[in-house]
């Protein structure tokens, strides 16, 4: 496998996420096509200028991991180039119980323990809280990212889909700063931004992004990562709504006249904000990761006025 000169660096402004990767969803084995799959799509994102690579433990029933830790097997000194990260606290359904949450101190070190081994490395680079757990207690959390991170298995951590009254609980407890916080965010999940726009209005009951998050970021210096983050191709060949169609023209016209792809332009539209947000690109596809290269190469070349117009044709309706 080779990459290019720029996939030397650590300073990633996009993520490739991993959950695309290890074959179905079904529990069991990975197949050998997955993992030259893999490396396709792991060298699509190097030759891209993407260095940082998102992963969870429950991405196909952990074959995601599985699959990438081949890669970096196949490739040596692929590690060292790399930005590593996964998240954990999501248990799928199994003998023991229902899908659920579980951010337990003894289930957080097992299940860092069994990602290492799967990814075939000592340490992971970022981890994350995949999702808020209810019966969590903040301190016990704590505990364990402490002991994580005192034993040099984890250097960093973070989490996803949180709010800030959730992150500032953690992090009170927490002597190490966190890093990252993961969020549904796109041009068609519009909530994390339009959550500061519809206040006094009667769509702010309808509004479900705790309003606050992105500040409580940016102040703290909690970077923003952006799944979902291309949308589902909604703009980009999967229309299904007259206001994507016309946004998906307005993409291609952007893109067009800028001489970039309307990928690169979605998300764009995310990076401009001045939350410094990360997408997080999760497509399998080599040729869509390679359409999304000039993200993480340029800058975002959005004016103010045709940020707006994006926005407000992917509403649908005019701003309040």
């Amino acid at each position: 496998m080779t990459a290019n000169a720029n996939a030397g660096t650590k300073d990633s402004r996009v993520l490739y996420g991993c959950m695309g990767l290890g074959g179905s969803w079904e529990p069991g084995t990975y197949e050998p096509g997955d993992i030259d799959a893999a490396e396709s799509a792991v060298e699509a994102a190097l030759d891209s200028g993407i260095t940082a690579f998102d992963h969870a433990d429950i991405y196909r029933h952990g074959k995601a991991e599985a699959v990438f830790g081949e890669v970096l097997a196949r490739t040596p000194g692929l590690r060292e180039r790399i930005t590593l990260q996964t998240k954990c606290g999501i248990r799928l359904a199994d003998e023991d119980g229902p899908g659920r949450y579980d951010l337990r101190a003894a289930s957080i070190t097992r299940r860092v323990e069994e990602s290492l081994t799967r990814l075939r490395t000592d340490v992971i680079d970022v981890l994350l809280l995949h999702r808020p757990d209810p019966l969590a207690d903040p301190e016990e959390i704590a505990s364990a990212l402490t002991a994580l991170h005192g034993q040099g298995l984890v250097r960093s951590f973070g989490v996803s889909n949180m709010g800030a009254a959730q992150m500032a609980s953690l992090q009170a407890v927490l002597d190490v700063p966190l890093a990252a916080n993961q969020l549904e965010m796109s041009l068609h999940s519009r909530d994390w931004v339009e959550a500061g726009v519809v206040v006094n209005t009667a769509d702010a009951g309808r509004n479900g992004f705790p309003l606050g998050t992105l500040e409580y970021c940016r102040d703290q210096g909690i970077g923003l990562q952006a799944w979902g983050s291309l949308a589902q191709g909604r703009f980009t060949g999967q229309q299904q709504t007259p206001a994507e169609q016309a946004t998906a023209d307005l993409l291609a016209d952007l893109a067009h006249r800028k001489g970039t792809t309307p990928e690169t332009v979605l998300l764009w539209w995310l990076m401009r904000h001045p939350a410094a947000i990360a997408p997080v690109i999760g497509t399998a596809r080599p040729d869509r990761i390679r359409a999304c290269r000039d993200a993480a190469m340029r800058e975002p070349d959005l004016t103010h006025e045709e940020w707006y117009e994006l926005w407000i044709t992917a509403r649908g309706v005019p701003l309040p």
